[in-house]
């Protein structure tokens, strides 16, 4: 059956779903055929939380994860080792750090990766922030946990020199993940070797 084949409604569903990332219309066809056959309270649940995630999730003042509360779970958990911070360029990349189970410290999200080419300089991510958090929060070591791209190579060169002279340790995961690889679809294990194993910045 064709896509114009589709009841309107259902077309609408299927094209909507086709925009996620990793999603084709043939997976999109199955989701909204789930969907369809669903009971309606199922589906009732499904657009609730949708419209809650646009409308109660931000980011967290301290660390910039998704919080739906000043600070993350994460920033104000009391538990956490306070001189340590993982430095990483979205939230997608610190949940695949914290699913290891490894690494019991704090957080800090660029929010973004250097990029000369795109036009993204220091000042359009956050690293005053990461700066100010250093001199603030008496952390003594800063791991950079950025993906082995062009991009998180060009990010790491300009923060090892630029946070030194604050008096922490600088260092950068070590890599099992290839050159060009994202640091979320890494596995479990990879993620833990290349934290256990990081090195001098």
């Amino acid at each position: 059956m064709s896509k114009s084949a589709y009841p309107a409604a259902l077309r609408r569903v299927i094209l909507a779903l086709s925009k996620w990332p990793g999603i084709g219309e043939k997976t999109a066809g199955r989701m909204a055929m789930h969907l369809l056959r669903a009971p309606r309270s199922e589906v009732v649940e499904l657009a609730q939380a949708l419209l809650e995630l646009q409308d109660r999730i931000r980011l967290c003042r301290r660390c910039f994860a998704f919080a739906d509360q000043e600070l993350c779970p994460l920033c104000s958990d009391p538990g956490r080792q306070k001189g340590q911070l993982v430095v990483v360029a979205d939230p997608g990349d610190l949940l695949a750090v914290e699913k290891v189970g490894w690494y019991h410290g704090l957080y800090h999200v660029l929010g973004g990766l250097l990029s000369p080419v795109e036009g993204v300089g220091p000042d359009d991510i956050r690293i005053r922030e990461l700066i100010d958090r250093i001199k603030s929060e008496g952390i003594q070591e800063v791991i950079l946990a950025l993906n082995p791209s062009l991009e998180g190579e060009a990010t790491t060169t300009y923060l090892g020199p630029a946070l030194k002279p604050l008096g922490v340790r600088v260092s950068r995961i070590a890599y099992g993940l290839p050159m060009g690889g994202d640091i979320k679809y890494a596995d479990q294990q990879t993620l833990k070797e290349a934290l256990s194993h990081r090195v001098e910045a």
